[in-house]
């Protein structure tokens, strides 16, 4: 059972930058696909990006395309999320998760979060 770990998160002013980090274990992580979500106050859990297995088809949500980079080293086990250009509304609880499937949007192993708070 894959067992995953969230770190980076912290407070950080709007328009910032953050990276976040999210370290595996078990002996899988490098053939499966992998995402990050997060969680707002008050709202439900929304997907932000995925990463394929071995790298190169990258996947992202509207809201953050174009300001969001995810990545994956598979030598570490790790997985990033590098965020730039960050929003107030973007403050938030950081998942990263397994995915099941190469084009689910929905994750099936989770890690337990990183908070992300963006002030003015």
């Amino acid at each position: 059972q894959v067992q995953l770990v969230e770190s980076g998160g912290g407070l950080v002013q709007a328009g910032g930058s953050l990276r976040l980090s999210c370290t595996a274990s078990g002996r899988t992580f490098s053939s499966r696909t992998m995402g990050w979500f997060r969680q707002a106050p008050g709202k439900e859990r929304e997907f932000v990006a995925r990463i394929s297995a071995n790298g190169p088809g990258r996947y992202y949500s509207d809201s953050v395309k174009g300001r969001f980079t995810i990545s994956r080293d598979n030598a570490k086990n790790t997985v990033y999320l590098q965020m730039n250009i960050l929003k107030l509304e973007e403050t938030a609880v950081y998942y990263c998760a397994v995915i099941p499937a190469p084009y689910s949007l929905t994750g099936d192993i989770w890690g337990q979060g990183t908070q992300v708070t963006v002030s003015t």
